[in-house]
């Protein structure tokens, strides 16, 4: 049978683990093509979009796919819309491997914000340290709170984009353990962290660590988001996958 993940996510690179294992499947990894060095894939990788939910579904019947795995990132919501718009257009089964969201725990500072505009708002007037871990592309936002002084982790810079008078880069990938970041925070006197609700162990330690000393965070909270049938991990979403296979057989959409 064959797969096509949509991916990005750490989520997305433990089922492409998993399925390069297994023979009963032909899976392709397709990245957006946002990170100028994504990671290694075990599968074939196909990069850059499809042109709308149109052309996604286009090339799913093309290709023959016989079921679609959704694990982009909790904040690609356009990208799922299109991927629950084009499994249905082209008659293959879609699931949506869906990190749960981090919830607060006893000793956290969180202050929710709907969006990275309203996050820089919540900064305050007052000048701080501003530890941000929203991606290069939400960076921008921070330019409307010139006041503080930030620290911005990404994959690649921003580029031309408009960005705060103040701000520092440290280029890094994933995952990052608590004992880093308290490192981290301490060594760039780190006042208050900027976070997306991503989910997931393998940047929850910035959130822990904050916790641990004391900091407030600003947590951008998850837009909505299309999906099909939810799993959690990478292990339910195999699960479902052979769940297809029993069903369907190895034949795909064209019966080939």
């Amino acid at each position: 049978m064959r797969i096509l993940i949509l991916g990005g996510t750490t989520e997305a690179s433990a089922l492409a683990k998993l399925i390069a294992k297994d023979k009963r499947f032909e899976p392709t990894l397709s990245l957006a093509g946002r990170t100028a060095s994504p990671a290694a894939s075990p599968i074939p990788c196909r990069i850059g979009g499809f042109g709308g939910w149109e052309g996604l579904a286009a090339w799913l019947k093309t290709e023959g796919i016989g079921a679609l795995v959704d694990a982009t990132h909790p904040f690609a919501a356009r990208i799922s819309a299109n991927a629950v718009k084009a499994a249905a257009a082209a008659g293959v089964e879609l699931v949506s491997l869906t990190r749960p969201p981090w919830t607060p725990e006893s000793g956290d500072r969180l202050i929710f914000a709907p969006s990275p505009e309203a996050a820089a708002q919540a900064l305050g007037a007052v000048p701080r340290t501003v530890f941000l871990a929203t991606g290069r592309l939400e960076l921008p936002a921070f330019a409307a709170a010139p006041q503080h002084s930030y620290i911005a982790r990404v994959i690649d810079h921003p580029g031309d984009a408009p960005l705060p008078p103040r701000i520092a880069f440290i280029y890094d990938r994933g995952p990052f353990d608590t004992a880093a970041e308290l490192g981290l925070f301490a060594e760039r006197q780190v006042e208050i962290v900027v976070s997306k609700n991503s989910g997931g162990a393998a940047t929850y330690g910035k959130i822990e660590a904050a916790r641990r000393l004391g900091l407030p965070v600003v947590m951008i909270e998850r837009p909505e988001k299309p999906a099909g049938r939810i799993v959690a991990s990478a292990a339910e979403a195999m699960l479902w996958l052979e769940s297809q296979l029993r069903l369907h057989g190895s034949l795909s959409p064209r019966g080939v």
